[in-house]
């Protein structure tokens, strides 16, 4: 994998990614921009950079020993091992049956047994799911994604089945605007968003062009060379973690979130939800004591930009209001 720490510039991109995988609760990240800017570049190395999690052998879900409530059939002694973070592609043009699993036919064929064959949801547990050019997505999939990131779950009820299995995974979803917009329902399940634009610095174009024509000549070199830097990344995820529990932001960190979504007018409790455990997650990264409204002020666009609605009488960008209310709240 091209090394997380080499990609040139995108700095809220990979703030918004890293955030995202100190607190999996935030629920996701959509990059919007640009084609050839590291979208995918980006969520592919951030996998590769995180540790290894625990899970159990053999089991098709990935399942955490220490919380597994799989059939021992199926995880035997629950003995377990080290696997990579699993990031897995949902393609355009996917079928339901890829997605949620089905009938294995070929154990119904050869053996006469009714089982069950995971889909990419089963693939997907405790890691990524990407979605390359969301927008473009098939909406009987939407749908299919809207109710399994509701519930964490997913259910399969056909040909006989009836499958339950765990389905808790980070959403994440690149495309260009350009080519279709995404439906509010999705947009308000991820909960950071950041647009990626082309970088008009001469100099970090010039060296966009030098690292990526090292990696392709010579990539394992390349990983080498940038692994230190990538394992201190991979420390500060780590430590972050560890510290997430131990920051409590106060009272006027909810009530100036709470402020800060009422004045933009977003929908529900989410907004501010994210918004807090945004600003929780970058202060943990930042090796900091508290959460305070300097962090708010960080995490504010990408936690609520994509969550306002439009105002005809308004042709501000939607993060141009967030930060106007954000300079007049805070």
């Amino acid at each position: 994998m091209f090394p997380f720490s080499a990609i040139v510039g995108q700095d809220d991109m990979k703030q918004a990614l890293m955030i995202a995988a100190v607190d999996r609760s935030i629920g996701g990240v959509l990059l919007f921009g640009d084609r050839g800017t590291g979208k995918s570049t980006a969520i592919r190395a951030l996998a590769s950079l995180l540790p290894k999690m625990r899970a159990v052998t053999g089991c098709p879900y990935s399942e955490d020993p220490e919380f597994s409530h799989c059939d021992p059939c199926v995880c035997p002694k629950r003995k377990s091992r080290l696997v990579p973070v699993p990031v897995v592609d949902l393609p355009l043009g996917v079928t339901e049956d890829r997605v949620v699993g089905a009938l294995d036919i070929e154990r119904a064929l050869v053996h006469g047994e009714k089982a069950f064959d995971p889909g990419l949801l089963a693939r997907a547990n405790r890691g990524f799911l990407y979605i390359d050019e969301v927008n473009l997505l098939e909406d009987h999939i939407v749908d299919l994604l809207l109710d399994v990131a509701a519930s964490g779950e997913n259910l399969v009820e056909r040909e006989g089945l009836s499958v339950r299995h765990p389905a808790r995974f980070v959403l994440v979803g690149s495309g260009n605007p350009e080519e279709g917009e995404l439906r509010p329902q999705l947009i308000d399940r991820f909960g950071l968003a950041v647009e990626v634009v082309t970088s008009k610095d001469v100099k970090g174009r010039v060296e966009v062009i030098r690292r990526r024509d090292a990696y392709e000549r010579d990539p394992a070199g390349f990983a080498k060379k940038w692994s230190r830097a990538d394992g201190r990344l991979r420390r500060r995820i780590v430590k972050a973690r560890e510290r997430l529990d131990d920051l409590e932001p106060g009272d006027e960190i909810l009530a100036k979130s709470a402020e800060i979504c009422m004045a933009l007018g977003t929908d529900g409790s989410r907004g501010e939800l994210t918004l807090m455990r945004a600003a929780r997650a970058f202060a943990a990264l930042a090796d900091d004591e508290a959460v305070t409204l300097e962090h708010l002020r960080q995490v504010a666009p990408m936690a609520l930009s994509h969550r306002l609605r439009r105002d005809p009488l308004d042709e501000s960008s939607a993060g141009t209001r967030v930060e106007r209310v954000i300079e007049r709240v805070l």
